[in-house]
């Protein structure tokens, strides 16, 4: 076949036709298809469609040359970490913020230091965060969120997922001081759903408190020694084998059904294990006085040890300074990690300039590196640092501090525990916390329930019901200073079974206990001057009498009292009293005094008192038969019978006056009862004066003052000086003005005015000139009388022209700036004039 140059071959001329015609065809085919045009919506993050996105500043809606070129750096990282590791999972480097922009994840950071005292620790932070942001779970349990929003947007919303909470705790960590770092990782499914139904509740982990053994004093030298033991040794030997192995057998029982309990209570495989990201905060040791690096779970708010079996691996940790990348194996999850982030071996970070700033101590690195200026720029030029962080501040205001939980209100369910928690406030009795314990997994089987409150009136802190017992804890300040009040839930009345402790140091008497049954009273004193300390008393039955409707009924008899005090150094031991028991029912008193130290027992004395001594006063009869006295020491001398008499007139007032005391203890267990409970219906909470928002007294006293201050300044436009009114009454105030009026009246007002500027003018003039004539004067009798004058005439002389030169200088100042004020003036007044609504028809 030949070839001509120019010239197309007709093989391939049919060819071309031949595919012209099923273009053709294509068309036609095309052209019937008929496809509606669907409107393209923007759509918004979830979760924002009610923010307004026109409030953000332009830092959420671009990024400038330094973002670009960290996103750009960010890029290249992402592809080499691709490159030499294929077969794991991205890095989470640069999602997009809630306007749809790229950001880079260090710079979602944004380190806060807020002022509330609680937040400058991390379990204060911790806490906060966890109860006042509501968990979101990811879309995908097993891929990176797109998303990751600003720290204020996610106050706003008061929700997000783990990557957003721990952004905000990271922040206020990092602003607190501490070396805190943002996880991306994997964790178990319990960790990620924040399912903590296995979990013990961390109030009752508190409340269980290590019983230490007692001390065995060593007996001493001369002391009884104990009876010989006369049993077999090998019966002794044989016991304690036996009841060595029934504890061992009892133990083995104990462990294997806690072993079956622990096998039935496992959840159930995920088939998700090792896959699921979540994110968590590390905080490192060292500041803060943290002793070694431990995880915080966002959604729980609590602690774990790097060694948990929660936290499957780490893909990366970041900062507001530097991103990490872990080079470590996690098959064994995280325990055998190290977080020694300056180990290039183990982890690789992204900016190297960065780094090297974080890690060097500035002092040190002077001494080692002795740099040039230039060669120091030159080093600071080859590193990029990170850019400021785009994000607004962290804002919580204290309504929302205090509010805490979303709606002021939070549930938590754990293992065998239910844990609620409400607002300050909320609650009309206080309630702040709830801890409902069961005895089943299921939690129908009630156990104990433990409240917790605040600002109460009644001061009451805790509240306890527990094996229908009753626990009341009360802070300082409530009248007759209860401390706690425990009693049974079915018996809350008065002569019931109850224990109350005081705030001894805040009553008169020194009671630090009391305990009541319905026959006995037992109280234990502190600090008494009469070295009372312990009080017990045994009551008897009520006489069944018949009584009127309105009256309480006598009060139990009184048959013992037992009295117990501590050792007076004033006295002798054979004087001071130890113990006095008053046997009402057998009018006898019992005496016993301390013991010597030399001596083994102590004295004693009884005394048998007449018939009805109370009511006969000091006039008893005395026979010898009436007391009986034991003296440890028989060679000191029998007591006097009269100063034994005088003892027993003194005990018989001590008698009245203990059962006084008795009484008197009973009337207040009355009153504390009736105060609980009108405390309880009223329930009445304590308000700061501080707190306007919710003291409604001063938020009164404060709108009356704003009130008041509104009708002052009302008051004040009312009486400021109206222009043309003396003008109108000139002409008797018409209703309306005529043109003639109206130009009449703008032309007195403003001669007027140009008449009292002339006569201010002058009377400036006026000022100065009898200045500048007395200052004349003044010098000419200096220069007559100059020879004969003397040092104070002089000096007199010398004040008077300094404060004259003064005068006479201000009011030069005072006349030209009058003369030039004065033509703004007059033209002002003209344009009010003008303006006024009585006048502008005519002008």
């Amino acid at each position: 076949m030949e070839f001509v140059i120019g010239s197309i071959p007709e093989e391939k001329i049919d060819e071309e036709n031949e595919n012209e015609d099923e273009v053709a065809e294509l068309k036609e085919e095309l052209d019937t298809i008929q496809i509606k045009e669907t409107p393209i919506e923007n759509s918004l993050p979830p979760g924002l469609a009610k923010i307004d996105f026109s409030e953000y500043p332009e830092t959420y809606k671009d990024n400038d040359n330094k973002e670009k070129l960290i996103l750009a750096y960010a890029e290249n990282f992402r592809r080499q970490y691709i490159h030499l590791f294929r077969d794991r999972k991205p890095l989470l480097l640069n999602p997009l913020n809630e306007c749809g922009i790229e950001k880079f994840v260090c710079t979602t950071i944004r380190p806060t230091l807020l002022p509330y005292k609680e937040l400058y620790h991390w379990q204060g932070c911790a806490e906060f965060v966890s109860d006042y942001i509501t968990m979101e779970q990811l879309k995908l349990p097993a891929e990176l969120p797109k998303y990751l929003y600003s720290p204020s947007t996610i106050i706003k919303k008061q929700s997000g997922n783990c990557f957003d909470i721990s952004n905000i705790l990271c922040s206020l960590l990092l602003g607190a001081g501490y070396d805190a770092y943002i996880v991306s990782g994997y964790a178990t499914k319990e960790i990620c759903l924040s399912d903590e139904t296995r979990e013990i509740c961390p109030l009752l982990k508190k409340q269980s408190v290590e019983v230490k053994e007692e001390v065995k004093s060593k007996p001493r030298k001369y002391a009884v020694k104990p009876p010989r033991d006369l049993r077999s040794k090998f019966i002794i030997k044989m016991e304690a084998r036996k009841k060595r192995e029934e504890k061992e057998e009892e133990e083995k029982l104990r462990k294997e059904e806690e072993e079956r309990i622990a096998e039935l209570e496992k959840p159930p495989p995920d088939l998700l294990y090792g896959m699921r990201i979540h994110s968590w905060v590390l905080v490192r040791g060292g500041k803060r006085e943290v002793p070694e690096d431990f995880f915080i779970d966002p959604f729980t708010g609590r602690p774990y040890s790097p060694a948990s079996s929660s936290f499957l691996g780490i893909e990366s940790v970041w900062n507001n300074v530097n991103y990490w990348s872990n080079m470590q194996d996690c098959s064994n999850g995280c325990k055998d990690m190290s977080f020694d982030l300056s180990d290039t071996t183990q982890w690789e970070f992204m900016l190297t300039g960065a780094d090297r700033l974080q890690m060097d101590i500035p002092d040190v690195e002077e001494e080692l590196y002795d740099l040039d200026d230039e060669d120091q720029d030159n080093e600071d030029e080859k590193h990029l640092d990170m850019p400021a962080s785009w994000t607004l501040p962290i804002d919580i205001t204290k309504k929302q501090y205090e509010t805490r939980c979303p709606m002021g209100k939070k549930t938590i369910l754990y293992k065998k525990a239910k844990l609620e928690k409400y607002a300050n406030y909320l609650m009309k009795d206080g309630l702040v916390t709830r801890l409902s314990a069961y005895d089943n997994n299921e939690l129908t089987e009630l156990r104990c329930v433990s409240e917790w409150y605040e600002n109460r009136e009644d001061k009451l802190k805790t509240r306890v019901h527990e094996g229908g017992i009753v626990t009341e804890d009360f802070v300082e300040g409530r009248p007759r200073s209860l401390k706690q009040h425990l009693y049974k839930a079915t018996f809350p009345g008065p002569e019931a079974e109850r224990t109350m402790l005081f705030y001894d140091n805040a009553r008169v008497d020194g009671l630090n206990r009391r305990v009541e049954t319905p026959t006995e009273m037992t109280e234990h004193f502190v600090n008494r001057d009469d070295f009372l300390f312990f009080r017990h008393v045994i009551f008897g039955k009520r006489q069944k009498k018949v009584a009127p409707a309105t009256a309480e009924g006598p009060p139990r008899p009184i048959l013992k009292i037992t009295e117990k005090f501590h050792r007076n150094p004033a006295k002798t031991a054979n004087d001071d009293v130890s113990e006095q028991v008053f046997v009402l029912s057998e009018d006898k008193v019992q005496i016993t005094y301390h013991r010597e130290n030399d001596n083994v027992t102590a004295s004693t004395r009884d005394f048998f008192k007449p018939p009805n001594a109370e009511e006969k006063g000091g006039n008893l009869q005395w026979t010898s038969d009436m007391s009986i006295t034991f003296q440890v020491n028989p060679r000191d001398a029998n007591p006097k019978n009269l100063s034994v008499y005088e003892n027993l007139v003194e005990l018989v007032q001590t008698e009245q006056k203990s059962i006084q005391a008795v009484r008197s203890s009973e009337e207040e267990v009355r009153e504390i009862l009736m105060d609980r409970q009108k405390e309880e219906l009223a329930s009445e909470l304590s308000i700061s004066v501080y707190d306007t928002e919710r003291n409604e007294k001063a938020k009164k006293h404060r709108k009356e003052l704003e009130r008041l201050a509104l009708e002052e300044k009302l008051r004040r436009q009312e009486m400021e000086m109206d222009y043309l009114a003396p003008f109108l009454a000139q002409i008797g105030n018409p209703d309306k003005i005529n043109k003639n009026q109206a130009f009449k009246l703008k032309e007195d007002c403003l001669a007027d005015l140009k008449q009292r500027l002339i006569d201010k003018a002058n009377l400036i003039q006026r000022r100065f000139e009898q200045e500048t004539s007395e200052l004349h004067k003044k010098q000419q009798e200096y220069q007559q009388k100059q020879v004969a004058m003397t040092k104070e005439d002089e000096e007199q002389y010398f004040n008077y022209c300094s404060e004259a030169m003064f005068r006479i200088h201000i009011l030069e100042l005072r006349l030209n700036r009058h003369k030039q004020m004065a033509p703004h003036k007059y033209m002002q007044l003209e344009q009010k004039l003008r303006q006024d609504p009585r006048l502008s028809l005519y002008f």
